[in-house]
């Protein structure tokens, strides 16, 4: 088992929690590495499943000590990954599955360079504008921010191995599941595969050279 960090990036809005919840679900070998936030729960949200929530000044002093492999401000809270977290999940033999902004992926990515990057596409302009409105709960210039932020998020699209199309919720988490296997599979992930492939040349060309006849 060689397991790698997954990160998923989308607007806001996009469906990249739900698909992170719904791998988590169903794929065994997947896990969750839970972040840090200063924003104030939301309804039904619990600390330490959903979120930790920190007062800012505790937020900053973890920040100074290098506790985050990522850390960023949205919206005027501070967001970030703890690496104890990540590398916990990593060391029971999972995934690490996360969805994180661009900002926070470009940093993740420096401590943690075997990450794959994922973002999720709505499937249509109208569909994003729908959704970064359906919440209802913020001001028009809260709505505008996160406007901004999504054409901010959109534009490092090319910064992305794999783009996901959430048109239907099962086919997007179908699609991440198999990234997930794919990447799995990859040359350059498999520790021992230059080893193993010359035991297997060097078997071979020894019996080649023990049962051909001689010319």
């Amino acid at each position: 088992m060689n397991p790698f960090p997954l990160i998923l990036s989308a607007p806001s809005g996009t469906g990249k929690t739900t698909i992170a919840k719904e791998l988590l679900r169903v794929r065994s070998d997947v896990g969750y590495s839970v972040s840090c936030t200063t924003r104030p729960p939301r309804d039904q949200e619990e600390e330490g499943r959903d979120y930790y929530f920190l007062e800012r000044q505790e937020f900053l002093e973890r920040r100074a000590k290098d506790h985050f492999a990522e850390s960023a401000e949205v919206h005027g809270n501070l967001y970030g990954t703890l690496r104890r977290e990540v590398e916990r999940v990593l060391q029971s033999g999972r995934h690490v599955m996360m969805d994180i902004d661009v900002q926070g992926a470009t940093q993740f990515r420096r401590s943690f360079p075997s990450s794959v990057l994922v973002f999720v596409l709505p499937p249509s302009a109208d569909v994003l504008l729908q959704r970064l409105r359906r919440r209802g709960t913020e001001s028009r210039g809260e709505l505008a921010a996160r406007m901004i932020s999504a054409l901010h998020e959109l534009r490092a699209v090319p910064e992305y191995e794999y783009v996901v199309v959430n048109d239907r919720l099962e086919n997007a988490v179908a699609r991440v599941s198999a990234v997930i296997d794919a990447e799995f599979v990859r040359r350059e992930r498999i520790p021992s595969l230059d080893r193993d492939v010359e035991a297997l040349v060097s078997r071979l060309e020894r019996e080649l050279d023990t049962d051909l006849p001689k010319e």
